[in-house]
């Protein structure tokens, strides 16, 4: 049999059989389910490749039961058995669907040939996405919790890549507002400090190390021509330079760790005279949302859901972050996207349902923003938690962990849990270089296949033109690879729905384990050159996967270790 890949991409076995079960809902006369077929990879392989909920979500609208509409729906369901050669009703009501052993031997054979596109599709295409990440202040170093966004957001915005849509990733840079007033006067006071005077460090200021440094690069001359300029000038003309020096490093962390954006987008162009910050809270007024109470502007947000409502302008005339953080968001729905992501840290979870309601207003769907909250993280060594406290100064930075342990550990160690979960950071165990390290184990199954395939070169085992080879695979060790090798596309196509990059690690650790057993059990390169071949041809295939999953999370994959 000669193997030719379907043209539309290995995504063609999850539409094949969305395609199908759609088919014998309509010949079953099953209605109220076709909207909502959820396709997924069982927790238990032997519940078959795929599973189906949708008998149980018709017979939820329908009132009827649900193991009886699955077995009305398998009974209607027309599959090739060279596809699926098996189809179950499981629990309360799941389908769940086996891959015959002749389509998982032909996967070997597509992926091959595919090589890094295997996995890719287009559910996202003419979707134009925005995924803005990290978007910390600008006042230090990035932190643990920023380096965390940093990590999640960038791979998501490869998933989202992968999956057809057209993505733009951005960075806020929160440079107006009392944070930068508050930096130049901790700029100030350390500057002062240089010169020998006893000041007082203003109480609510930023008291890293960081400024010192800051503070020895002014020439003298300059500082003290600052200071004579009148308190104001003086904040302002520290707080420009901080906030130089800041951005500049933010920039070069983000390069080091791997993480890059399209765009930087400054707070401060929000705040220009007659700007978009004036224009979005006159939109709002002429929208009838807001109110004046006690010399404050109000937005109604209670009529949309929130517990109560938020100030857009204060008393003394200046903009709450939330008019500005309104203004930055009718300026994304002005520039066309289908769908903005939003990566807050922990401490902005309040904010979400009200920056939601401003979108609604400006006439945004209420599913045009999705706002992911990256919880906090905890740096563990040697099983004891590290101390941390940015208002005592003493932090660990995202530049230092990176030092420390490198950004493929710590890009793979960020990523192990879902966002909103809080993480535990092993610092010991990412430094370690053995198979307890999950990135390092994962690594390392990647270098091993590549010292394999350069051996069997040497032993002047090729890859074949013709790939029927691959129907020698039949060992329970390489149908159980093969297995986790055909879920790839599936998986990327659920982390794109789902916006949870981690499902990637938690993927590459069990192939990886998978690719381990395989290798100790059969021997690769043998006598018998069509096997050799054939286990040549599944090696690569891990290979590719390997490399393909490793690259959307931002982490390399070695051919040495």
């Amino acid at each position: 049999m000669a193997y030719s890949p379907d043209e539309t991409t290995s995504l063609s076995a999850r539409s094949r059989i969305r395609t199908a079960i759609e088919a014998a809902l309509t010949k079953a006369g099953i209605e109220g389910g076709t909207d909502m077929v959820h396709l997924e990879r069982p927790a238990n392989p032997e519940n078959g490749d795929i599973s189906c909920n949708v008998a149980l979500v018709a017979a939820k609208k329908l009132r009827r039961n649900p193991r009886e509409l699955a077995g009305m729906i398998r009974d209607a369901l027309e599959l090739e058995k060279d596809f699926v050669d098996g189809v179950e009703v499981a629990g309360p009501g799941f389908l769940n669907f086996t891959f015959s052993r002749e389509y998982l031997s032909s996967q070997v054979a597509t992926i091959n040939t595919l090589g890094s596109s295997y996995g890719a599709s287009d559910i996202g295409k003419d979707r134009k996405v925005q995924v803005e990440y990290v978007s910390a202040n600008p006042t230090g170093p990035l932190v643990i919790v920023a380096a965390r966004a940093a990590a999640v957001g960038s791979s998501l915005v490869n998933i989202l890549r992968k999956t057809g849509h057209e993505v733009e990733a951005e960075y806020y840079l929160n440079d107006a507002g009392s944070q930068v007033r508050k930096l130049g006067l901790s700029l100030m006071a350390r500057f002062r400090q240089r010169l020998g005077e006893d000041v007082e460090f203003p109480e609510d200021g930023y008291p890293g190390d960081y400024l010192v440094d800051i503070a020895a690069e002014i020439p003298e001359e300059t500082g003290r021509e600052w200071l004579g300029s009148g308190d104001e000038s003086a904040r302002e003309a520290f707080g420009s330079l901080a906030l130089e020096k800041i951005i500049v490093w933010i920039r070069e962390d983000l390069e080091k760790f791997g993480v890059h954006f399209d765009t930087f987008f400054n707070e401060s162009t929000l705040h220009r005279e007659g700007g978009e910050v004036a224009e979005a809270l006159e939109f709002y007024k002429n929208k009838g949302v807001v109110y004046e109470k006690e010399g404050a502007s109000w937005f109604r947000s209670t009529d949309f859901g929130d517990e109560k409502d938020r100030v857009l302008v204060r008393s003394d005339g200046t903009p709450t972050y939330f008019l500005a953080d309104a203004a930055y968001h009718l300026n994304k729905f002005r520039r066309g996207y289908d769908h903005v992501i939003d990566i807050f840290g922990p401490d902005h979870h309040g904010h979400i349902s009200r920056l939601k309601a401003a979108s609604v207003v400006f006439g945004a769907n209420e599913d045009w923003l999705d706002v992911m909250t990256v919880q906090w993280v905890r740096l563990i060594e040697d099983g004891q938690q590290v101390k941390m406290s940015k208002r005592g100064g003493v932090f660990e930075t995202l530049a230092s962990l990176v030092e420390d342990v490198g950004s493929d550990a710590s890009k793979f160690f960020f990523l192990m849990r879902k966002t909103n979960a809080h993480l535990d950071f092993n610092l010991t165990l990412a430094r370690k270089s053995t198979d307890e390290n999950p990135v390092y184990y994962v690594q390392y199954a990647h270098a091993r296949i590549c010292s394999v395939i350069a051996f069997a070169a040497d032993e002047g085992v090729k890859f074949p033109e013709d790939l029927d080879c691959v129907d020698k695979l039949v060992e329970p060790e390489e149908i159980g690879l093969i297995r986790h090798l055909v879920v790839f596309p599936q998986l990327i196509e659920g982390a794109a729905e789902a916006c949870e990059p981690h499902r990637l690690t938690t993927y590459a650790q069990e192939l990886a384990a998978s690719f381990h057993r395989f290798y100790h059990i059969c021997r690769i390169v043998s006598n018998d050159t069509r096997l050799s071949q054939a286990r040549l041809l599944l090696a690569e295939a891990t290979r590719i996967v390997l490399a393909e999953t490793l690259n959307l999370l931002g982490i390399s994959a070695p051919e040495r270790m």
